[in-house]
């Protein structure tokens, strides 16, 4: 078990989405060349780590997180010597290089899956493999082996004519699960990691990687209202072995004793089992990405596209329950935006010209001066926004295309098909990097289409601008480097009901910050008599050039303040 402080816990990383990043031979797909040419950029913001989203041979049925082999790079964006020199180039700026670990299931195009559709084959055992339900004829609806539905809408099983029986697939049809339950899988997985791992990876973001575990024997589950099929996720994550193979990864791999960084992508995963799977007293996981703070926006115990409005007293104390129930044993990790949520901006703040650019800084405040390991997706740094696509055609997600075919199914009205991709549709995040205000991101036909603020949200236009959210992200990041009080410190929320204000304090000895922010359009008034005393105070950090006083903060205003104990 390790003892020393990981150099993770004060680490700040960025996500690299690749397809939208930046593209180097103009065929509209961002590649690990524009990666390259954009190393410069990244030590500029002063980033420790960069996530890289999947590279590898797919074919890119879900912007490959459908991966054909482990252990070459899809020819879309370049080849393994192209990866070695990003290592390289990286590691000069002193910055780490995280791989996305997809092994929850492979392609249907991996060489695995395409030898155990042989029913004889040594493989068989290496997916799901199950007959139809008793009595029912296979390949007709209903005689899926359990009545479970996929994320991706619709049957998690598919009948496999050539083969006689059904597979399992929690994702994409294109996307079967592999079967952790086989020691044989396991080992192979165990291999490629270490294979990566000696060639200069620092680490792994592993995505949904508590599905791995499911509980047997697979059997069906509560039907979903109005949906045909159950989509109670207790049922294949969590599992009871899952404690058993993180352990057996993190030995086999030598996680700890090599110092990688680890990220675990957990659906349906509390705080309680969150700090087992990431206690400092096992060596297991580094940290978790959890989902409930970005559900706080969707019905209770609905999909993703059941909007309801922001009530922030939800999310504030969503945030505290996982700070203090990971305070003295295990890690958070801290996260609004990836490849997979709506920008925040729009989501959580206000994406008018007149509010954007402090909104952005003032939720990227409330964020990383929480206790873990922040993550800035790309984009983020700059203020993006989301996509403002109107029409079903301009979007490319295999997810927000799956549901909208689904909702006209079940009658949905296109508005209300149309208002729920535009708040929380994958595409959201993915439009293209913007690098100057005519997009810069490729001299071609972007993949997808870019945002429509480019002109006025870009890198160039902020990297020119000292009171940019690109330079306000830049301090946040220099500050967690240089207050041991920001990294260590312990949280407590103040404040836990008010609908405006957002306010707690970070405690190291006798070293105290206090943050207050407004989470509104509006001025709002600050109950200065239920906060810390401010007699000694001094700022450190605020969006607003109003030293001292917060006894009403401009809209989206926040400070950040040292107080003398």
């Amino acid at each position: 078990m390790a003892t020393a402080t990981p150099w993770w816990k004060s680490a700040v990383v960025y996500q690299v989405y690749p397809r939208s990043f930046a593209d180097s031979d103009g065929d509209g797909v961002g590649d690990l060349r524009g990666i390259i040419s954009k190393i410069d950029y990244l030590a500029t913001l002063g980033v420790d780590v960069v996530w890289l989203s999947p590279i590898y041979a797919s074919p890119m049925d879900d912007n490959g997180y459908d991966i054909a082999d482990y252990q070459a790079v899809d020819p879309l964006f370049g080849t393994l010597e192209d990866l070695d020199e990003l290592i390289l180039g990286l590691h000069n700026k002193g910055i780490k290089l995280v791989m996305d670990l997809v092994v929850n299931h492979t392609s249907d195009e991996h060489a695995w899956f395409k030898e155990s559709r042989d029913p004889a084959s040594a493989k068989r055992d290496w997916y799901y493999w199950r007959p139809a339900r008793e009595g029912k004829t296979p390949g007709e609806p209903g005689a899926e082996p359990t009545n479970w539905g996929s994320f991706f809408s619709g049957p998690a099983w598919t009948y496999d004519e050539a083969s006689g029986e059904y597979f399992l697939h929690l994702f994409s049809r294109r996307q079967p699960d592999l079967n952790w339950e086989n020691p044989e899988v396991r080992q192979a997985i165990y291999a490629m990691m270490r294979w990566w791992v000696d060639r200069g990876v620092d680490g792994f973001r592993m995505d949904v990687i508590n599905l791995i575990s499911k509980t047997l024997p697979l059997a069906d589950g509560p039907e979903s209202p109005g949906m045909g099929l159950s989509y109670d996720v207790s049922l294949v994550s969590n599992g009871p072995r899952m404690i058993e193979f993180l352990e057996e990864m993190n030995r086999e791999v030598g996680i700890s004793e090599r110092g990688l960084f680890t990220v675990g992508e957990m659906i349906n995963v509390t705080a309680d089992q969150a700090r087992e799977y990431t206690s400092q007293f096992h060596d297991r996981l580094g940290m978790v990405f959890t989902f409930e703070h970005v559900s706080v926006d969707q019905e209770p115990g609905g999909m993703k596209w059941q909007l309801k409005p922001l009530h922030l007293p939800d999310l504030k104390k969503t945030m505290a329950a996982w700070q203090e129930g990971l305070a003295d044993e295990g890690w958070n990790s801290l996260y609004f935006c990836n490849h997979d949520q709506p920008r925040v901006v729009s989501r959580f703040g206000d994406d008018s010209p007149e509010h954007r650019a402090t909104a952005a800084k003032t939720i990227a405040t409330v964020l990383h001066l929480h206790k873990g390991t922040p993550f800035v997706y790309q984009g983020e740094e700059l203020g993006m926004t989301n996509a403002g696509f109107r029409r079903l055609e301009d979007y490319r997600d295999i997810e927000s295309i799956n549901f909208a075919a689904m909702a006209a199914g079940l009658g949905f009205p296109a508005e209300q098909v149309l208002a729920a991709l535009a708040s929380k549709s994958r595409d959201n995040a993915r439009t293209p990097m913007p690098w100057t205000p005519e997009g810069g991101f490729t001299s071609g036909e972007p993949w997808l289409a870019m945002n429509h603020t480019t002109g006025a949200i870009n890198a160039e236009t902020e990297l020119y601008d000292r009171s940019s959210v690109f330079y306000y992200f830049r301090r946040l990041i220099q500050l967690r480097h240089h207050r041991a009080v920001i990294r260590e410190g312990r949280f407590e929320l103040l404040l836990p009901e008010d609908p405006r204000i957002w306010a707690f304090t970070r405690t190291l000895k006798d070293e105290q910050l206090l943050v207050v922010a407004n989470m509104t359009s509006h001025v709002a008034g600050v109950p200065v008599a239920e906060l810390p005393s401010l007699e000694r105070a001094e700022m450190l950090l605020s969006t607003n050039s109003n030293p001292r006083d917060i006894q009403a903060l401009e809209p989206w205003e926040s400070k950040v303040l040292l107080l003398r104990r």
